[in-house]
């Protein structure tokens, strides 16, 4: 059984985090197996989306605790002792620390998403929560760093005073909860994340898709930057865009009302 399922539906990839007998929890094994997804959707150019979600009612519990303890569920499928040797930084790009995709993520969390749960939705861009999904980043209750990026990416995404609260006590928070901080996009009801992110996401991957990825990077990029600053930047990324067939065959669709059919040049 793979530890991550992936599923093409059309322009969307489904990524499936699938260890449900414990909750999802992450394992290298895992964080490998992640890592060569994100690298697929960027170089496959008719993926134009992607969902992120778990199997079975949960999202994730983060990184299997009990594992480290000893209490090993099932063995490695790959030899990530070898990976590590030859490639430190596959764990932190599966987190989405250190790399995310050139397409739109989007998370549907059903279940749990804690600890590693929660710092890996933080790399994605669009968050649907299922109404009983609960989120926290609870390390510092086990004497344990956040090093998916929490202690960084939590307080540029909330509130100082909220994501310090989340961070120092371990306290696990709502979905309505997150919707209501901006952590989560979306709150839905209870088994119908996956069906709203397929609704999303079908949307996203209707768009023109260099205007898309244009503006993703941008959102990324110039989040500490000054608007003067961001302005600069983004100035030869619209410009590309708007100098595309793509920015042509936009508006003749809408003329002629119909879909645009819209080639990625």
């Amino acid at each position: 059984m793979a530890q991550v399922e992936i599923e093409r539906d059309g322009a969307v990839m489904i990524v499936t985090l699938n260890r449900p007998h414990r909750k999802n929890a992450m394992t290298l094994t895992m964080f490998a197996q992640l890592a060569d997804a994100w690298e697929e959707v960027t170089a496959n150019d008719d993926i134009r989306c992607v969902i992120l979600t778990g199997a079975e009612g949960d999202f994730s519990s983060g990184m299997d605790l009990r594992a480290l303890a000893g209490d090993v569920a099932e063995p490695d499928a790959i030899d990530t002792g070898a990976r590590m040797k030859e490639d430190p930084g596959f764990i932190y790009r599966g987190l989405l620390k250190t790399y995310r995709p050139t397409k739109p993520v989007i998370a549907a969390v059903e279940g749990v998403a804690i600890a590693g749960g929660t710092e890996i939705l933080q790399g994605t861009d669009i968050r649907i929560a299922a109404e009983s999904a609960r989120f926290g980043v609870s390390e510092a209750r086990w004497s344990l760093y956040p090093m998916g990026g929490s202690a960084v990416r939590l307080r540029r995404q909330l509130p100082y005073a909220v994501a310090a609260d989340i961070l120092l006590t371990g306290k696990h928070i709502t979905a309505a909860e997150a919707l209501h901080y901006g952590l989560v996009s979306y709150l839905v009801p209870d088994g119908t994340a996956l069906d709203k992110a397929r609704e999303v996401a079908a949307t996203v991957a209707g768009n023109g898709p260099l205007a898309v990825e244009a503006i993703l990077q941008t959102l990324r990029a110039t989040e500490h930057m000054s608007e003067e600053e961001a302005f600069a930047f983004e100035q030869p990324i619209g410009m590309s865009v708007m100098a595309s067939s793509d920015s042509k065959e936009g508006p003749k669709a809408f003329a002629e009302k119909r879909t645009p059919d819209f080639q990625r040049k």
